[in-house]
């Protein structure tokens, strides 16, 4: 789909075959765009609109690149977290002297956001430097409340693994199968998180060091320079979250390390404590006639009497010792 938003343009979808893209259109917004809407976006701007096979390119001067005075700049975008399937999908700026055009094939929540917003204040998309600006914000913001989000998650999880009460902290299979999960679910999206701020932070670089910034007013460079800072914090904070859930991983691993010690250890003193009495037992139900024990009187009572007492022995040693 074709739209074009300005200030006398509602962001209406534009049919390539009969319509034109509007003279007061600043921001020109191509959703999975068809051949037809490329073509008219090309002819009538007098640029090239990147293809998706231009958009997943991860090298730096295929995502970043300065051509006739126009920017083309590739960032890639979180999205999916709604569902629960987290991913990064690009989403190309091509920023010329009046128009800004974007080329994606999936609508982020904050892009939603911002359209609606766009929408219902339409001096928002004034010039193409404030709509660029605002858009690079709703992605950051968005960013921020995530990272947000999976702090408050990754608190969650370190209390449940390190509770107060020892009976609290032993989880079952299942509940221990459901805590790996959610680590990993959680670094899964952090992952996804990083590569979108560290997308975002290169264009930002990229847009601060162009031509075109070092004509602009002190003002934009000023929110250009505190967009940088912003996601320099994030990528920072990122970082320290991603430590914390390998720490949270490398816990909850230990926590499966002790649970099964302490069933081999059950194991080991289990037989130490009957192994003895299956000993005895196994000496005296052996059919042999000549055995001494056989006709004698207290021959029975001794068995058993040998039978409790190695069993109770061991035991005793080992509460002496402390090993249970």
């Amino acid at each position: 789909m074709l739209r074009a938003y300005g200030p006398e343009c509602d962001g209406s979808v534009i049919d390539a075959t009969q319509q034109r893209i509007p003279e007061g259109a600043t921001w020109i917004d191509l959703e999975d765009p068809t051949p037809d809407e490329e073509k008219l976006v090309e002819q009538a701007l007098g640029l090239n609109v990147p293809t998706r096979e231009e958009l997943v390119e991860i090298e730096p001067s295929s995502r970043l690149y300065e051509r006739d005075g126009v920017l083309y700049m590739t960032v890639s975008a979180l999205c999916g977290v709604e569902k629960g399937m987290p991913a990064s999908e690009p989403i190309g700026f091509v920023l010329s002297a009046n128009r800004l055009v974007t080329v994606r094939y999936v609508t982020p929540k904050p892009l939603r956001a911002f359209i609606a917003h766009v929408r219902s204040e339409p001096a928002i998309a004034r010039d193409t430097t404030n709509v660029l600006y605002r858009l690079l914000d709703a992605f950051i913001d968005r960013l921020a409340d995530e990272l947000e989000e999976l702090g408050t998650e990754i608190e969650r999880i370190s209390k449940h693994i390190f509770h107060s009460r020892q009976d609290q902290r032993r989880i079952p299979a299942a509940r221990l199968t459901a805590l790996l999960t959610r680590i990993g679910r959680n670094q899964s999206l952090l992952a996804r998180i990083r590569e979108t701020a560290v997308s975002t932070s290169r264009m930002i670089t990229f847009l601060s060091g162009s031509s075109r910034m070092a004509r602009e007013a002190s003002e934009n460079r000023d929110h250009v320079a505190s967009l940088a800072a912003d996601i320099a914090s994030l990528i920072d904070h990122s970082a320290f979250l991603s430590g914390n859930l390998i720490f949270m991983l490398d816990a909850s691993l230990g926590l499966i390390s002790v649970e099964q010690n302490a069933a081999m250890k059950l194991f080991s003193w289990s037989a130490l404590v009957f192994l003895p009495p299956t000993l005895i037992a196994g000496i005296y139900g052996m059919n042999f006639e000549h055995m001494p024990e056989l006709g004698w009187l207290y021959g029975y009572p001794m068995a058993l009497t040998l039978i409790v007492a190695s069993a109770v022995l061991p035991l005793w040693i080992l509460k002496m010792r402390g090993w249970i």
